[in-house]
């Protein structure tokens, strides 16, 4: 299965001005890589049949009857290919010269394009030579190589795997794009024929346009500009190349090389069509555009294409919500700046200068009270005004319980220290429950213990309770019901675990100390970082003789890493279970094999089903990424919903 990747590919031959039966066998041969590589769609430059530059040689007929023999010979080489093929070249009609993109397949012209915006200033002057594409008839056609062809800006083309457009070079400058209401109008992929000229500058410019036009779409979008060979009498063009899906760039040609190029990637169809599902503004707008009968486009079906070696060739990021390099640290500002002011304005509408937080030594508890800090800093309160209690109990380890103290000390906030054995020891004569017997009533009940003694403290007090809880225990559940679940606001309901680390890391490292008030200082740096080395655990259960913890969470319910990626595409994109395994099988090649990733997808999906409940009641907490649980926001669930559907695909992976 290809799971709803659709391999598509630019193509940039080496040309010659002017020499199309030399540009006819620089095609073909990039043709026939691509069609062994299982290349579905390749499209070639602008004008790539003939060159660009040819200035008023576009007038010789001579020039435009080989153009069309060039393209009756790729027409009979694609005979025995099932590859779609786009190429450039110009097509006189009824007096006028048109700027096209020939589309072909299996030795037919399936559409010809026009473009509709001829620039006309600078370097430019197409106005010279065409014509523009707007002033067609919508079922305007010209006898080309021997058959009848639909000559229209108003086509698009669907393959068994996706329904794509074609524009052309300054089409995707303009205002308002044809790719625009092709999208609209159903097309998923858009492929622009391109002859770019190089200046200074000008290449951020047109990343920044193919990113935006790709996102505002919703679409996948495959750019081709020509290279080398191209006149350079005045202007240098270097293969620039781009494959893009929803704004993000999957594949780009090396510029300035002198040696033809295929740049491809896989563009996933499932998560573009998920996408506009989900954004519901575009189907609003493709309606609205319908009503107007703004755009009306014929559909050409092509010819099914046959099975090819499918490799996937992008890669999978094994941490979703966790940016690399320079941007780690602009993410992690903005997450905490989202945190801390969410707090603020929680604390400004309670008109509260107290607050009460458990402080374990864990990770999650360490970023709540850091992001607590900023709050209280951000509106100039005392920092004395926080609270935060540590409460030891059956498994605090000293590890844990000393970064806890120390932590509290070096950040200036009050401290209370709350032994909860006593207190739990009572409730277990209460209930009849033996304390020798770890199970789960032993552990629900220290926690339980631990959010009534910070609830009656913010009574006490005069404050709330900030909660410590982050997104990945939420999506499994993988808290105790009205125990550590439960706080008047939580200020990690939209962090994943995997970013907290990152987040804490961060913060300890003093990245932030130029760009914010949150400064923490050496001895809170070190402490913070030897947080971030603990192992991730509730410590409800005795440590070992030694004093070291005994009960890991991810022991018990998995890497975080496979639960927030499988969270990721769950959440953000809709993909059934076959799909996450096969990405995740991508992503942690060599550190998971298939049997464990199974495993712990099944595990992911029987808690995320059966812990709905919890989410259903969940506190308020800041949204501060693409996911999130709220049922105020994005998540609503019935608590009942079956998972025998998902659990069943699991069982055949």
């Amino acid at each position: 299965m290809n799971y709803g990747f659709v391999k598509m590919a630019a193509g940039v031959p080496e040309v010659r001005v002017a020499d199309p039966k030399f540009n006819v066998q620089a095609i073909e041969s990039l043709v026939i890589q691509a069609e062994g590589r299982g290349i579905e769609v390749i499209c070639m430059p602008e004008l790539s049949l003939t060159g660009y530059s040819c200035g008023d040689l576009f007038a010789q007929q001579l020039l435009l009857d080989e153009a069309e023999m060039g393209l009756i010979h790729l027409m009979n080489f694609s005979r025995s290919l099932d590859i779609i093929i786009i190429v450039g070249l110009p097509v006189p009609y009824k007096g006028s010269l048109f700027n096209c993109a020939a589309v072909l397949q299996k030795g037919k012209i399936l559409g010809l394009v026009p473009k509709i915006y001829l620039p006309n200033y600078r370097e430019f002057y197409e106005v010279r030579w065409f014509a523009s594409g707007s002033a067609l008839n919508a079922d305007a056609e010209v006898w080309m190589c021997g058959q009848l062809v639909k000559l229209s800006t108003r086509q698009l083309f669907r393959t068994p795997t996706c329904t794509f457009g074609v524009e052309l070079c300054e089409d995707l400058w303009s205002p308002l794009p044809p790719s625009t209401y092709q999208t609209l109008n159903g097309a998923e992929v858009v492929f622009n024929l391109s002859a770019d000229d190089d200046v200074v500058g000008k290449l951020s410019y047109l990343k920044s346009l193919l990113v935006q036009q790709s996102s505002r779409a919703i679409c996948g979008y495959v750019y081709c500009s020509a290279g080398f060979g191209e006149s350079s009498q005045d202007l240098v063009f270097s293969s620039k190349a781009f494959i893009i899906e929803n704004g993000k760039i999957l594949a780009e040609a090396r510029r300035h090389s002198i040696e033809p190029q295929i740049v491809e990637s896989e563009i996933d169809m499932e998560r573009l069509r998920s996408e506009r599902r989900q954004n519901t503004t575009f189907g609003a707008t493709a309606a609205i555009s319908s009503q107007r009968g703004e755009q009306q486009y014929t559909f050409i079906d092509t010819a099914l294409i046959g099975q090819h070696p499918f490799e996937i060739s992008r890669s999978f990021d094994p941490l979703p919500f966790v940016s690399s390099g320079s941007d780690l640290d602009a993410r992690c500002e903005e997450i905490f700046a989202i945190q801390a002011e969410g707090l603020a304005k929680r604390l400004l509408h309670t008109n509260t200068t107290t607050v009460v937080i458990g402080i374990s030594g864990g990770l999650d508890s360490t970023l709540a009270l850091l992001v607590t800090v900023k709050a209280f800093d951000m509106l100039q309160l005392d920092r004395h005004g926080i609270v935060g209690v540590t409460m030891p109990g059956f498994g605090t380890t000293e590890r844990t319980y000393n970064n806890a103290v120390d932590l509290v000390h070096a950040l200036g906030i009050t401290m209370q220290e709350i032994n909860i054995g006593k207190a739990v020891m009572q409730h277990f004569d209460d209930i009849d429950h033996d304390p020798r017997q770890h199970d789960v009533t032993y552990e629900n009940s220290q926690a339980r213990e631990r959010t009534q003694i910070l609830m009656d403290l913010a009574n006490q007090l005069g404050g709330l309770v900030v909660g410590t809880g982050d997104l990945s225990e939420l999506a499994l559940g993988w808290c105790t019901y009205n125990g550590d679940h439960m706080s008047m606001y939580g200020v990690n309901a939209g962090v994943p675990k995997t970013l907290v680390r990152h987040l804490v890391k961060w913060v300890a490292s003093g990245a932030n100390a130029s760009r914010t008030s949150e400064n923490v200082g050496t001895v809170a740096s070190r402490i913070l970082l030897d947080i971030v080395d603990t192992p991730i655990s509730p410590e409800l259960i005795p440590a070992d003789s030694e004093g070291n913890i005994t009960q890991k969470t991810e022991d018990l319910v998995g890497p975080y890493e496979l639960h927030d990626f499988f969270l990721y595409y769950v959440m953000r994109w809709g993909f059934r279970p076959s799909k996450i395994y096969f990405l995740a099988t991508l992503a942690f090649a060599g550190k998971y094999d298939g049997d464990v990733i199974k495993k712990w997808l099944s595990t992911f999906y029987r808690r995320f089903f059966s812990q709905q409940f919890k989410r259903s009641c969940m506190p308020d907490g800041p949204k501060v990424g693409s996911v999130s649980l709220s049922p105020r926001g994005d998540w609503r669930m019935p608590s009942d919903a079956s998972r025998d559907t998902w659990l069943a695909e699991c069982e055949t992976l």
